[in-house]
């Protein structure tokens, strides 16, 4: 039970799915927020965003993760993205609930396929993991993750460049990613063996990010993409996704560290448990031991004032 749920109803008109926004923070200053049907409509949304020094300062570097079925050689993209007014793909139309608990889950289906997506934070280190988990299926089903890249400060916005890596390196599970000097390396991987990463860079242009037009602000940007993953799922398998700025320790694996990190997590059961929830998500440990407040996010830094006014 979830004091935090959406049904097919709300999570399909996008006036009131795109209004609603989630927010999940790794305690160290990063934060990963985007709409509950994850389509980016601020620039500081993005599934990785995270200081890279010792400032308040936090950068956009994995913007989004298009995720697409594929059975029978029909693709099925269930990604959402704004175009000049034109939303493309339109991956919400598949998107039967969404609920917190203890972690953003979102359930797509297509057609015979149901596919649930967890998404997860890992706590005082800068990884994100997505367990995907395809709940029925009668056909051999491929997935593919396909990441989307922005390496810049939260509130700038990216545009095509020729001075972009858009290469991948080859690690174990997968590729490592830098886009330009200056940032962290972007590890990649998944848990599964016979996941393959098909290198493919290139230049997706004009994403546009209304909440910013509002504001008087540029709204559009450029994200570049290296390629994508792209693996078998059968029925009752979990694939488990993973970005980080640091490479695993020996002898730990994805399946552990997702593990570990769910069994901690609390369930949003009512409004006092949301509440709770929310308040720890402004307490940062910073390099070095010491503790700060976030006065909000995403705007703000450690702010006094503002932390005691809000």
């Amino acid at each position: 039970m979830s004091a935090l749920t959406f049904d097919k109803s709300e999570l399909g008109n996008l006036e009131y799915s795109l209004q609603r926004e989630m927010l999940a923070t790794d305690r160290k200053g990063g934060y990963m927020s985007t709409t509950i049907v994850c389509c980016n409509t601020r620039k500081y949304h993005g599934l990785m965003v995270a200081p890279i020094d010792q400032t308040d300062e936090a950068y956009v570097l994995l913007s989004s993760l298009d995720e697409t079925i594929i059975q029978h050689d029909q693709s099925f993209n269930l990604a959402l993205h704004r175009f000049k007014g034109v939303y493309e793909p339109r991956g919400h139309k598949y998107i039967t609930d969404f609920e917190y608990t203890p972690t953003p889950t979102i359930t797509y289906r297509v057609g015979g396929v149901i596919l649930r997506k967890e998404l997860l934070w890992i706590h005082k280190r800068t990884q994100l993991m997505i367990r995907y988990t395809l709940v029925d299926a009668h056909s051999d089903t491929t997935l593919r993750l396909r990441p989307f890249f922005a390496f810049r400060n939260k509130h700038s916005l990216s545009k095509a460049n020729v001075e972009a890596n858009g290469r991948s390196y080859p690690i174990a599970g997968g590729v490592k990613c830098k886009l330009y000097e200056g940032y962290p390396w972007l590890y990649l991987q998944t848990n599964k063996a016979d996941a393959e990463f098909v290198a493919a860079p290139d230049w997706y242009y004009g994403f546009e990010y209304p909440e910013e037009i509002k504001r008087g602000y540029d709204g559009y940007e450029d994200l570049l993409t290296t390629g994508y993953f792209e693996m078998p799922i059968k029925k009752g398998e979990s694939v488990i996704f993973s970005a980080a700025t640091d490479e695993m320790a020996t002898g730990e694996t994805i399946s552990q560290i997702y593990e570990a990190s769910i069994a901690r997590r609390t369930h949003k059961i009512d409004f006092l448990s949301c509440l709770h929830h929310s308040a720890r998500q402004f307490v940062v440990r910073r390099p070095g031991g010491r503790t700060e407040m976030i006065a909000g996010y995403p705007w703000y830094g450690t702010v006094g004032r503002d932390t005691l006014i809000s």
